[in-house]
């Protein structure tokens, strides 16, 4: 119930603060870790409250002192008792210390949890997204906010709570105990509290802004750094090292720039908080001292506790700066990740039940037209390709070839008509179950930055070793593996940079022919190789293909001699398909393309 009761306390808290409104979405998080936090604070209290000890002992010891002096008592009690105090004093601020760290733990590691579970939702939003969110995003941009924005974010989630509950406890159990001992001493002490809150309210504001500004361009910075070295190459083949240093030298410029306005923001907190510390010591000192002359006051001593108590509040007072540029930097953050978690994927698997796999294909007058640059890629395409059956497309370049591979894995919808698998409509399908049963070798060959083995395995997880290296054979990869000096165990560079473009499409070919799926997608994947190995692969894909569906694209008309049927397109459009007989025995440009590509192969 208690708990209950915290986790609704502080969804009210922050719904009071409109500046904290995009921070609500960790509430569900707080409520998942609500015993761990409500622990935290209750070893928080703990810890202020044995803190607080030390104060009043103090007191009681100068008393001690005083009353020796005095003649009120002897020096052996004087002696004994002010060895308790000081053992009391030593006892209370060694356990302070054990709880604080206990505090420490305890919220702080909550804090890394939900850093965990954020990243982790943004990186499973991320994963949903169709590809033209990837077009409009620079990859810099989001690596930035699942990584420095998430960090921002943990430090609200943790620090800002464990200080910010430790200055509660602090203000009030200090505030309460300086009215109850000396109500007028402990008004001149507080005033300049109520400057130091209007000095707060005004600067966040402004640090609100400036934190947004700093969050921005360190996505820019993370983008034009992550785009330099994935294109090192490109830029040492051109030689424009000189331009590259340049741009990143005005961007560091820039950063300085931006940073520094916030620095100077967070440089009035610390100075303003020690000033007026300062102040509330000297007018303790000051009506202190008057209020004991006077008899107001019974001992010096609690002039001592008073100024102890101000000095236990330098650190809050101090800390509310710190914690206010925290928590703006968090909401600057949040703000950002919830751009994109608000993002709705264009395409969703909306079918829970399981729906198994044949491989029969459909297209019923398909139109494709692609949102970021609004090429229309198909116009009214139609064609049937049954399970089992292989199927080659071949056309120019932009011919729309590619796309239909991408609505065959539903990577799109389609702007009109439709697409059937095993005659159901392609949204109808369950979307895990339909790309499960895809083996797709794209144009573009991607390889992690992982071992040889670990990307083939990457089509089955579960695979052997020896099926691994069965696949590579089959793929014409497995003497190059072997040629390496730590063979399967090679680890690869970024984007598999170690291989050539040839042993890069092999390798792709190992790991979809290892997923063994109903369906395969050979998208231009034999461009990179030569002719004497385009026919050793070819032959194998036949064998293993047999009895799966098997869509091929290629420029090569070599690539479509093993296919049961080949669909030549043109600016979208069908213009040509038919078996291989058939289609030598057509007139047109695509009947000399196809002749001659022979006569070249032979």
């Amino acid at each position: 119930m208690q708990s209950s009761i915290f986790a609704l306390l502080l969804i009210k808290v922050q719904a009071s603060f409109s500046f904290m409104k995009e921070l609500k979405h960790l509430n569900k998080y707080f409520k998942k870790y609500r015993y761990k936090l409500l622990l935290g604070i209750i070893i928080t209290v703990i810890a202020r409250l044995f803190s607080l000890a030390v104060p009043n002992y103090v007191n009681l010891s100068i008393q001690v002192i005083e009353n020796y002096f005095g003649g009120t008592t002897a020096l052996s009690e004087a002696k004994q008792t002010l060895f308790l105090y000081i053992l009391i004093i030593v006892g209370t601020a060694l356990l302070s210390a054990l709880f604080t760290f206990l505090m420490r733990q305890t919220i702080i590691n909550v804090s890394r949890y939900i850093e965990y579970d954020l990243k982790n939702e943004v990186f499973d939003h991320y994963q949903i997204l169709n590809l033209n969110f990837y077009k409009k995003n620079r990859i810099g941009d989001l690596m930035n906010r699942i990584s420095e924005d998430i960090n921002q974010v943990r430090m609200y989630a943790g620090p800002v709570i464990m200080y910010g509950m430790n200055t509660i406890t602090t203000f009030v159990c200090v505030i309460s105990i300086m009215y109850i001992k000396a109500p007028t001493l402990a008004t001149y002490t507080l005033v300049p509290l109520p400057i130091l809150s209007v000095l707060i309210y005004q600067i966040s504001k402004i640090i609100h802004q400036r934190s947004t500004k700093v969050q921005e361009f360190l996505s820019s910075l993370s983008t034009f750094t992550q785009e330099s070295f994935s294109g090192v190459s490109v830029i040492k083949a051109y030689g424009i090292e000189p331009k590259i240093n340049e741009e990143i030298e005005v961007l560091a410029t820039q950063g300085k720039n931006t940073s520094m306005d916030l620095a100077k923001v967070n440089a009035w907190f610390f100075p303003l908080m020690i000033l007026l510390i300062g102040i509330s010591n000297i007018i303790v000192i000051y009506f202190g001292g008057k209020q004991y002359l006077n008899g107001e006051i019974a001992s010096f001593g609690l002039i001592a506790e008073f100024i102890l108590y101000v000095n236990m509040l330098t650190w809050p007072v101090a800390i509310v700066g710190w914690l206010t540029s925290i928590v703006q930097r968090a909401e600057a953050s949040q703000k950002r990740i919830n751009e994109f978690l608000k993002v709705e994927p264009a395409i969703k698997n909306e079918i829970a039940e399981e729906t198994p796999i044949v491989g029969d294909i459909e297209f019923k007058n398909v139109t494709f037209t692609y949102e970021d640059t609004h090429i229309t890629a198909l116009k009214n395409v139609s064609f049937k390709i049954k399970a089992g059956e292989t199927v080659a497309f071949l056309g120019k370049t932009g011919s729309g070839k590619s796309t239909i591979l991408d609505l065959v894995s539903r990577l799109y919808d389609v702007s009109s008509g439709e697409v059937l698998i095993d005659g159901q409509p392609i949204q109808k399908l369950n979307l895990n179950n339909l790309r499960q049963a895809i083996g797709a070798v794209p144009q573009d060959a991607f390889l992690f930055s992982d071992t040889i083995e670990n990307n083939i395995r990457f089509g089955d997880e579960n695979a052997s070793f020896e099926a691994i290296v069965d696949v590579a054979k089959k793929a014409v990869v497995h003497d190059n593996i072997e040629g390496f000096t730590k063979k399967y165990n090679t680890i690869l560079g970024e984007r598999g940079i170690t291989l050539s473009g040839g042993q890069k499409q092999r390798v792709s070919i190992a790991r979809a022919l290892l997923k063994n799926p109903k369906i395969y997608l050979f998208d231009d994947c034999l461009s990179a190789v030569d002719t004497e190995t385009e026919e050793e692969i070819l032959t194998n894909l036949k064998k293993v293909s047999k009895e799966k569906t098997t869509l091929i694209v290629s420029h090569r008309v070599s690539s479509a001699k093993n296919a049961d049927h080949i669909i030549i397109l043109e600016d979208g459009q069908i213009i040509q398909e038919g078996t291989h007989e058939q289609l030598n025995n057509i007139d047109g440009y695509y009947k000399e393309l196809y002749i001659n590509q022979l006569a070249e192969k032979e």
